[in-house]
């Protein structure tokens, strides 16, 4: 059950560079392509969390929130400035 969970978290995460790349290529923009990624690489998070229940990967799942929020901070501060 864990490779399987692995695999899926594997998955999901090449999926996120993927649609992050798609993205990126087709509007130039950063500011859309990087939530895109950061989503994708939190449900990867999430999902390793389900398979392995260890600090190290809870402390990856909440580091990869705090830079999805920072980012969504900053990406919204430059568009009202």
């Amino acid at each position: 059950m864990n490779a399987a969970i692995e695999a899926a978290a594997l998955l999901l995460t090449a999926v996120g560079v993927v649609a992050f790349l798609t993205a990126y290529a087709t509007t130039r923009t950063i500011r859309c392509a990087l939530p895109l990624l950061l989503d994708f690489l939190m449900a990867a998070g999430l999902i390793r969390l389900a398979g392995v229940l260890s600090w190290s990967s809870i402390l990856l799942t909440v580091a990869i929130i705090a830079v999805r929020k920072v980012a969504a901070f900053g990406v919204a501060e430059k568009n009202t400035a």
